[in-house]
């Protein structure tokens, strides 16, 4: 318990980001970085720009809002100290994305009316009931929610979204390269502390199962409407034509010769390989959720 806890210490948090990969950077990348041009010019371009930033700050407000709340409900002192690490992460991606939608155009006044009326209603229904959870004081459903669901999936939608960015918008891509750095020790942690807290308390594996499939169906329903929308790969087309972005590669494809269906199912067979293989890891049975 102590090395492990020795792993995800405050001093292991310092040497590894503000003093590590985020050293002289400013909102997650390299100082004079900005956005392209057409993205900031072309109307269509800059609202779905928007848009998907939107989810972001949306899902990033709901991890930092259940980080702290977890903090007071740990079991051990490592615990506690670890999320406070993980909240100024989140805070840190909440104020990072936020400062993105400002770049885009969108003013401090209008924040929350332009927040409202993008975010997806599942990713919104999925913080209601993970908060719940928090609110409880439940520990273990909420690192479950947060480090193995939440960020779990999120985790490969953010390498995705790197990987699509590397070449059209270096800045976004390196804003996100910090936050992957960030997530990955976010659900290195949920895995290693929930699997020995489900290993204590077998009798909660039942209720994590539920709470697991429950949650899925909202992150992969929010996932399934982002690439229903045809849109969204017709604009990265016309800033890919001309920013002349050759290829992006992303599990072994290249992600500007896919369409809507292939992205979809690409992404969904990833997260859901890799999300059974962490939930094996901690002791839990994926459970199907409906298909969104």
């Amino acid at each position: 318990m102590a090395d492990f806890l020795s792993a995800y210490s405050v001093q292991q948090w310092l040497e590894s980001a503000p003093q590590g990969y985020l050293k002289e950077t400013e909102f997650g990348h390299a100082p004079g970085e900005r956005e392209p041009d057409l993205l900031l010019s072309d109307k269509v371009l800059n609202e779905q720009a928007i848009r998907t930033t939107v989810q972001l700050v949306v899902g990033e407000r709901c991890a930092l809002a259940a980080s702290s709340g977890l903090i007071n409900a740990a079991p051990d002192d490592g615990s506690k100290r670890f999320l406070a690490t993980q909240t100024l992460d989140e805070a840190r991606h909440v104020e990072i994305f936020t400062q993105r939608l400002y770049e885009l155009g969108v003013s401090q006044a209008e924040l929350e009316n332009v927040l409202e009326a993008h975010a997806n209603p599942n990713l919104v229904k999925f913080a209601e009931v993970l908060l719940e959870k928090v609110d409880k004081k439940d520990f273990v459903a909420g690192v479950v929610g947060q480090n193995i669901v939440l960020e779990g999936m999120a985790f490969n939608v953010f390498e995705m979204l790197k990987a699509a960015n590397d070449e059209l918008n270096p800045k976004f891509a390196h804003t996100l390269s910090g936050t992957i750095a960030d997530e990955r020790r976010h659900v290195g942690f949920g895995e290693n502390r929930i699997g020995s807290l489900i290993r204590e308390n077998p009798e909660r594996k039942p209720d994590v199962e539920r709470l697991q499939k429950e949650m899925s169906y909202y992150m992969l329903a929010t996932f399934a409407d982002t690439f229903r929308d045809r849109s969204v790969h017709e604009e990265m087309a016309r800033l890919r034509g001309a920013s002349e972005g050759g290829s992006a590669q992303w599990q072994g494809v290249n992600l500007n010769e896919l369409g809507p269906e292939q992205m979809e199912a690409i992404l969904a067979d990833t997260v859901l390989k890799e999300f059974k293989l962490r939930l094996e890891r901690i002791g839990i049975e994926y459970q199907t959720p409906a298909r969104p």
